[in-house]
């Protein structure tokens, strides 16, 4: 099982009752075996440009641990949802230590 990361837009006029989408979501990857880790809702945001002739989108972000061959199941699954109107699957990156970058910055110093 590999961790995972999910950003998907949700329409904009499902704001007042987000529970139903976000619950098909998280449906359609437990359904896969998937384990969700984590959920954050970053909110109503306006686009750099129109998808599906909509200016704004919610955009919702997940963490999970699923099977690399599952991937492409929930790929096209989220490409038929109609409450999704952009979304986007990559693999996740432990982001670095607090440590290690003052480090790398350090030795990139003494290079010069």
């Amino acid at each position: 099982m590999n961790k995972y990361e999910l950003i998907v837009l949700l329409h904009p006029d499902l704001e007042i009752d987000l529970d139903k989408p976000l619950a098909k979501v998280e449906k359609i990857i437990t359904g896969l075996g998937g384990k969700i880790e984590k959920k954050d809702n970053w909110g109503k945001r306006k686009l750099a440009y129109q998808i599906a002739k909509q200016d704004f989108a919610i955009y919702v972000y997940f963490e999970f641990d699923i099977d690399g061959t599952k991937i492409a199941k929930l790929d096209s699954t989220l490409n038929i949802t109609d409450e999704v109107i952009r979304h986007l699957v990559t693999k996740y990156v432990e982001p670095p230590a607090k440590d290690e970058e003052k480090d790398d910055e350090k030795n990139k110093k003494e290079e010069k």
